[in-house]
């Protein structure tokens, strides 16, 4: 896996969604009661952009155009949706955000464990 820096500050005390590009990834990154998530940018169920969606009552990120939601945590759609959203882990160093991506190749690797 490899850490990429993402271009937004380590603040957590306001929630927000943004889109950005990293690794000529488009990722969304949320902030949601005081800690960051990254997640795809496009809906797995129709590819609509989901820097556009919002955060249900629940925690969950919720597709702008058929209403869609998911999991922050782990990425799963809601029940009955049967997909999922990929979804990155998270860190902060020397107060810079980074995401972690797994290459291809990788994930590949880790089927055969």
């Amino acid at each position: 896996m490899k850490w990429l820096k993402v271009p937004v500050g380590p603040e957590t005390d306001q929630p927000y969604l943004k889109k950005v590009k990293v690794d000529g990834k488009a990722v969304c990154i949320i902030c949601h009661d005081g800690k960051l998530y990254a997640t795809s940018a496009w809906c797995p169920h129709a590819g609509a952009d989901l820097s556009y969606g919002f955060i249900s009552k629940d925690g969950n990120l919720v597709c702008p155009v058929h209403r869609f939601c998911y999991n922050l945590e782990n990425g799963r759609g809601c029940e009955g949706q049967g997909d999922y959203l990929e979804n990155y882990p998270v860190k902060i160093k020397d107060n810079e955000v980074y995401i972690g991506i797994t290459g291809f190749w990788e994930r590949v690797m880790q089927g055969f464990k």
